[in-house]
């Protein structure tokens, strides 16, 4: 059954048909009383309360580290006064229909205006219910800690009003989400609540998923980037114990064991020629030579003015997620069914069941939390894996990626070059330039060389943002392509775009004799954004005495609907080993959900401004990736973290912008400042160890 309610958006119905599954993660069936409000708009959400006293929402986008499962359960408990600790956010598999993206910066914004309006609805309804049962007028009830009360005192619980509650076509009382002046749940810093089943390892990953069968399975891959398998001798590897299968793939060949250690073993038996990968005669000095070449020409500038140039180079940049990519597959003759952490699930089940010759409709995938991801999980590379190994074995298989399997042969940031130039006269900038070159990923026969690769056509910056007063803003884009598995990284290509113009405009206020703050205070074209800017001066007290060696560095962004500036202090007295010392981010991204997890995603983009800033990116060798492990890719840890890490959330009734990829840019602008000035250098190529 289902039939419209009062509100436009939303609908009532039984529950959505789900099989039993035989794994741990996976959706569970429900009885028809649970299902309470169904959003019939493009999130699909679905609210149910179970007799046991517990809302449960099905969230159609992945949690990887964010706490985007906290920030919509903090909606869910808003609007229905229901306690937090009696609230569930469960992760909904793939679907047919609807928006299961998780990217962009995009999930708070998304769901903030359906989650609220499906939980008023749901307490609309269960008023009701309650009013209809003790004979009383609905306006004369209210809600708390997740049940209905009477004028009398009288309580029943949401659990015990659900199946009356899914029965009513109109609400008595209004279902309009509350003004932001009733919010008692919403902007309150919360703790995650999920934390303790994180740090007490309760918390399951892919890796975690227990299917009847499957059995731990991992990859020998090539020596070099899409080196190809010649040959291959397994009669050592079949010989030893424990080992079930050995499958040659597209990328390398799969061993089958009974634990993790005996495929490792196995693996490294194997007796493999490749062919080198078609990057073989490449290394790092002809990729950024050709890059260089591939920068588009700078315009004319202005008759008359005085041009600040200048040059700038990013390297690779892996993903590296705490948690390697794992995946859980079950194939048969007829059907499928998956377990991994997905940004993409619907476009994952498709390619999987083009992989393994089955209709889409024959493939069942599970979205399961998440190590971190950064943009690496909008890929699924493991789960096809996982599948054709499966489909070949026949049986259930348990794929991991090794760190050095994730850094050598993942995707990651393509590297870029930059040139700028800011045309000055009269004291103020007249025309603003910028044109760029970076790696695309090459097709082959096939296609695109693996799923979801990325692809630069030239044409305008695409996040060239215009936030100053810089009279004629250019840019233009070009690039090389390379058979490199390349992905979206957080911030994609704001994170080497925007840093590089926040270099410049240090520079520029250098050429012009003008402190780096008091040039952007005076030159931003928005309000918004110089407030941010004048919260993150004041609470880091720029321009204060800073020792020999130490400096402060500033920058700003404007994305997703939201702003942040970042100031960074940096002791350089040892310019090969500089450390940042302090940093002070001021945000404001409108209706600031969880500020503490907005406090988290902002010191999560410092850690990464620090690390592509200062050390941690990849070289290419012969076609080959160098690094292999954290032991060389020398990212962030936690010795190299500010000693002292300030947020400020600036206050705002307005709708939520994006944050998860916000702080990037600027905490990379700041500490590339920061040490300029602590130098007295002017740093061009990123990280600075290259």
């Amino acid at each position: 059954m289902v039939y419209t309610v009062a509100a436009a958006t939303l609908t009532v119905a039984a529950p959505l048909a789900c099989t039993p599954s035989r794994a741990e993660g996976a959706e569970p069936s429900r009885a028809a009383s649970d299902v309470l409000v169904t959003g019939t708009d493009e999130e699909m959400l679905v609210l149910e309360v179970t007799e046991a006293n517990h809302i449960v929402v099905r969230l159609p986008r992945a949690e990887v580290g964010q706490g985007i499962t906290t920030a919509v359960a903090m909606m869910i408990a808003e609007e229905l006064d229901a306690r937090l600790a009696d609230v569930r956010i469960p992760l909904a598999d793939a679907r047919t229909k609807g928006n299961q993206y998780t990217g962009g910066s995009s999930s708070v914004s998304s769901l903030y205006g359906p989650a609220r309006q499906l939980a008023a609805t749901a307490r609309a309804k269960l008023v009701t219910a309650a009013a209809r049962r003790w004979h009383l007028p609905a306006r004369t009830l209210r809600t708390r800690d997740t049940m209905v009360v009477a004028p009398d005192g009288r309580t029943a619980t949401f659990g015990s009003l659900t199946a009356s509650a899914a029965r009513i076509h109109r609400p008595a009382v209004p279902s309009k989400p509350k003004p932001a002046s009733r919010h008692r749940v919403i902007g309150r810093p919360t703790t995650r609540i999920d934390a303790r089943d994180i740090v007490t390892g309760r918390a399951k990953y892919a890796g975690d998923v227990a299917v009847a069968g499957a059995k731990p399975t991992v990859v020998a891959r090539p020596p070099t980037i899409r080196g190809k398998l010649v040959s291959v001798d397994d009669r050592a590897a079949r010989a030893l114990p424990g080992v079930h299968a050995v499958v040659r793939l597209p990328g390398g060949v799969a061993v089958v064991a009974d634990t993790f250690h005996h495929a490792f073993r196995a693996r490294d038996a194997l007796r493999l020629t490749w062919a080198p990968g078609p990057l073989a005669r490449l290394s790092d000095a002809q990729i950024r030579a050709r890059l260089k070449a591939a920068v588009p020409r700078l315009g004319t500038p202005p008759h008359g003015s005085t041009p600040v140039e200048a040059e700038f180079a990013f390297a690779f940049v892996g993903h590296a997620p705490m948690e390697v990519l794992t995946a859980v597959a079950d194939v048969r003759a007829d059907r499928a069914e998956l377990w991994f952490s997905s940004q993409t699930p619907m476009d994952a089940r498709d390619a999987v069941a083009q992989a393994v010759g089955l209709r889409p409709s024959k493939v069942k995938v599970h979205v399961v939390r998440a190590g971190g991801s950064f943009g690496r999980r909008l890929n699924y590379d493991a789960a096809i894996e996982a599948a054709l190994v499966s489909k070949a074995a026949r049986r259930p298989v348990k794929l991991m990626w090794s760190r050095g399997d994730d850094i050598r042969h993942g995707r990651m940031r393509p590297a870029s070059h930059h040139r700028i130039r800011a045309s000055v006269a009269g004291g103020r900038v007249v025309a603003f330039e910028q044109v760029m070159a970076s790696v695309s990923e090459s097709y082959d026969d096939a296609g695109l060389s693996a799923q979801g690769g990325v692809r630069a056509a030239s044409g305008p910056l695409p996040s060239q943002t215009g936030l100053y007063n810089f009279g004629r803003v250019s840019g233009d884009s070009g690039g090389i392509e390379l058979a490199v598995p390349l992905g979206a990284w957080r911030s994609v290509d704001s994170g080497t775009v925007r840093t590089a113009e926040e270099i410049v405009v240090d520079e520029i206020a250098r050429k012009l004799g003008v402190d780096p703050v008091a040039f952007r205070r005076t030159t931003l074209r928005g309000k918004a954004v110089r407030a941010v800017l004048d919260k993150a001066a004041a609470a880091g007290h720029w321009g204060r005495p800073m020792p020999d060696g130490c400096a402060q560095g500033i920058a700003v962004h404007e994305e997703y609907g939201s702003r942040v500036a970042c100031l960074a202090e940096i002791d350089a007295s040892d310019p090969k080993n500089p450390r940042v010392t302090k940093v002070v981010m001021a945000a404001d991204v409108g209706t600031a959900v969880n500020p503490r997890g907005l406090e988290a995603q902002l010191m999560g983009a410092t850690t990464d401004g620090i690390s592509v800033i200062l050390q941690a990116g990849l070289h290419i060798d012969r076609g080959a990736v160098r690094e292999s492990s954290f032991a060389d890719f020398r990212y962030a840890r936690q010795r190299h973290a500010p000693l002292v890490f300030e947020a400020h959330i600036l206050p705002s009734t307005g709708d939520p912008g994006g944050a998860g990829e916000l702080g990037v840019p600027a905490a990379s602008g700041a500490v590339a400042n920061a040490y300029a000035r602590a130098t007295g250098t002017a740093p061009r190529s990123f990280p600075l160890t290259f």
